[in-house]
């Protein structure tokens, strides 16, 4: 039985991060990565196999990474938060690993993340919705977003990387003092480096073909979820006024939680769809916030959701909110 009362911090307090789960995922992830990459190579593993083969491994082989590579956006996620391991050691360097295969400096993720959430609900000083404040949009402009959009072309999960992640004034804004901007420097050049390397080492084509579907198709699977958790919500707007950041246990009615399959959402996501209660509870490792006791409000059926959100122009679905459209998304 759920309750409507949220719980204390108190009352989760025996939610702790544990050491053999976060490895158990980070082998998972790791596992699948290996697979995925290992059914694409399948010709060069095994010449002798038929074309056919050849083929279903390269297709099989770039849906299991692209899987993967949305478990390591989790598990990105989790680092950043210091909850997929118990020790910090632990979720900084299984951190700056996941950063590597998403494609995000993972302390360019921690600086941009911590402010999210301490200004999650005003929307012009959370740096992850500031840019979907309401504004005249070009002909261009839109035209180009609803038909990505519509056509599941993941133009907006690749904006969020790079205008946040790889973002100098955003990341600026993100963090004062000079040596921690130093430390994304570094981390953002190390990680430039080693793609370059790959790039050199295994050729731009071959890079491409070995990785380039999986990465798209990882894009696409995150996209939606990442839209859904605080897109076409009512939120506030500073306007420049001096305010109060909410409070976690405030945060709730500012997200939307997804609800997928119970499997799927323990073995892959971590219930990263429960959106809700991580921002009610941040401090409390992904793989246990199913154990809390509370029903979200704002929680929608996974492919009810995404159903009802492809119908709506990404103009209204990002730039609007439901008491604007009257939409039930």
């Amino acid at each position: 039985m759920t309750s409507h009362q949220i719980p204390t911090p108190r009352d989760v307090m025996d939610l702790k991060a544990r050491d053999s789960t976060g490895a158990l995922y980070t082998l998972l992830c790791l596992g699948l990565t290996a697979v995925g990459i290992g059914l694409t190579q399948l010709g060069g593993i095994f010449p002798e196999i038929t074309d056919w083969a050849r083929a279903l491994g390269w297709v099989l082989g770039h849906i299991v990474l692209a899987f993967a590579l949305l478990q390591w956006f989790v598990l990105l996620h989790e680092c950043g938060h210091g909850v997929l391991f118990r020790r910090s050691s632990l979720n900084v360097y299984v951190g700056h690993m996941a950063g590597f295969f998403c494609m995000i400096p993972f302390r360019a993720w921690t600086a941009i993340h911590s402010m999210h959430h301490k200004w999650t609900g005003w929307q012009d000083l959370d740096p992850t919705t500031a840019p979907l404040v309401p504004r005249e949009l070009g002909k261009g402009e839109r035209l180009l977003m609803n038909f990505c959009w519509k056509f599941w072309v993941p133009a907006f999960a690749v904006l969020y990387r790079v205008s946040n992640f790889w973002n100098p004034g955003r990341l600026a804004g993100a963090v004062r003092k000079r040596e921690g901007r130093v430390r994304l420097a570094i981390n953002a050049g190390v990680l430039l480096v080693l793609y370059g390397l790959l790039l050199w080492l295994v050729g731009p084509l071959e890079l491409l073909l070995a990785l380039g579907l999986g990465t798209a198709l990882s894009l696409v699977l995150i996209e939606p979820i990442m839209i859904s958790q605080h897109s076409h919500i009512p939120l506030e707007n500073s306007g420049g006024a001096e305010v109060k950041a909410f409070k976690p246990q405030e945060q709730a009615v500012y997200t939307r939680s997804l609800r997928f399959p119970d499997w799927f959402s323990r073995a892959i996501l971590l219930h990263f769809d429960a959106h809700e209660l991580h921002h009610v509870y941040p401090y409390v490792p992904g793989y246990l916030l199913r154990e809390i006791d509370y029903t979200a409000d704002n929680e929608a059926n996974w492919w009810t959701w995404i159903r009802m959100a492809r119908r709506l122009p990404a103009e209204k679905l990002l730039f609007q909110n439901r008491n604007d459209t009257g939409s039930e998304v």
